[in-house]
């Protein structure tokens, strides 16, 4: 039985499995499409940091690739001047409020952020938005790896993997509005939390408020 249908991304003709998201067939073909909180896995991915807007003819307008099913035939463009204007949007709300300290930070070269600025040909700035940048305390209590909160996006891979994939429910979203971060349960250190040190947690995060200490990287 063949599970495959043929859709066309920006004039290229590909083939993806029925039922998967849009977004992913699009990764799965060296197709970009911005994103920070979708993982392949995911049953129900949440659209929550509104980046990957794509637009399939016939719909009214932009949608969300990550929640959008593949069907047979359909076609997608990943640009048009309201898909540009909406990502654009959602990435300087988004670097409004995250710290660009690319030299010192663990991610730097290996960052979403980095790939989508030079992807979108964006600056790494928030353009006229004002800077808004947290100021929360670093969890370094764990042995083998660091949670800085101020450089998290709140794309809630960690939180995914954590929960559904480990199913050691130590991190969670913690607040909400403005002061929203992840953290533990009762905001405990994490050397306290259920974490099973499985570090799951930092191989998905995608810009380093996660990462291994000097030595686990070492070791790695």
């Amino acid at each position: 039985m063949n599970n495959k249908v043929k859709i066309n991304i920006d004039g290229k003709e590909i083939q993806a499995e029925a039922g998967s998201s849009l977004l992913q067939a699009a990764l799965d073909n060296d197709i970009y499409i911005p994103h920070l909180c979708y993982l392949d896995g995911m049953k129900e991915p949440h659209a929550g940091c509104r980046l990957c807007f794509v637009e399939v003819k016939g719909l009214p307008g932009p949608v969300t690739s990550c929640t959008t099913k593949v069907e047979d035939n359909m076609v997608v463009r990943t640009h048009s001047p309201d898909v540009d204007r909406l990502v654009k949007h959602a990435y300087e709300l988004i670097i409004s409020t995250h710290p660009i300290v690319c030299k010192t930070c663990p991610a730097n070269r290996s960052c979403a952020l980095q790939d989508m600025a030079k992807e979108l040909r964006l600056p790494l700035k928030p353009g006229k938005l004002n800077k808004i940048l947290p100021d929360y305390p670093i969890d370094d209590s764990h042995p083998l790896f660091i949670l800085d909160p101020n450089l998290c996006v709140l794309c809630g891979k960690c939180v995914f993997v954590c929960n559904e994939v480990e199913g050691a429910r130590a991190l969670e979203f913690l607040f909400r509005g403005i002061s929203m971060r992840i953290g533990t349960a009762a905001g405990l250190p994490l050397a306290e939390s259920t974490c099973t040190g499985c570090l799951k947690c930092v191989d998905v995060c995608p810009v380093g408020a996660l990462s291994r200490k000097a030595n686990q990287v070492q070791a790695g």
